[in-house]
């Protein structure tokens, strides 16, 4: 009955995204939420997947070939740099995004996504979501610098005017080893 981090997690995505619409994956790591995403809008739609690794970059890009998926571009860079690479007429059209912060599995722990560059982001994916627009974040938070992140980020969407958004945390409570929780902002 009660799903898992990131079953709710595409849950709620689903439930804000539809058919043709732009969505952006700010972290591709293994492309598993780019596919997702690529599924989702359908060919008419597009995914902007980020991410600062190669290695994360040839991962998606490989998972995304496998199933013929060729409405997505991938970008090797830091999510920060999103309104880079975002036409400017979509502004207030952007279905979604989703974050997954840590680093990357099965890869150099050291390479972690950081509060400053991540709170960039939001705050220009905020700009550009469309209304009742939605975006999640997966906060893994149990390694070196996880929690300097996930204090930062719980900071800012905490202070968030709920006038122009709603914040939910979604997590379960009883699990050791700092176990990850959702962030999600929906813009009104």
């Amino acid at each position: 009955m009660l799903k898992s981090i990131l079953n709710y997690a595409h849950y709620l995505i689903q439930q804000s995204v539809t058919k043709g619409e732009t969505v952006i994956d700010a972290t591709c790591g293994n492309g598993n939420d780019t596919l997702f995403l690529s599924r989702l809008v359908e060919d008419e739609g597009h995914v902007l997947a980020f991410d600062i690794q190669e290695k994360a970059i040839d991962n998606t890009k490989e998972k995304l070939s496998e199933e013929l998926r060729h409405n997505v571009t991938v970008i090797q860079d830091s999510h920060e740099n999103i309104p880079k690479y975002v036409d400017p007429k979509l502004t207030g059209h952007i279905g979604a995004a989703i974050f997954n912060l840590g680093y990357l599995p099965k890869s150099d722990k050291k390479i972690i996504t950081h509060p400053e560059s991540t709170i960039a982001a939001l705050q220009e994916i905020l700009k550009i979501l469309k209304k009742n627009g939605l975006v999640v974040l997966v906060i893994y938070h149990g390694h070196e610098g996880g929690k300097d992140e996930k204090n930062a980020v719980l900071d800012y969407v905490i202070n968030l005017d709920q006038k122009s958004y709603k914040v939910l945390r979604y997590g379960f409570i009883n699990q050791k080893n700092d176990p990850p929780f959702i962030l999600a902002i929906q813009k009104k």
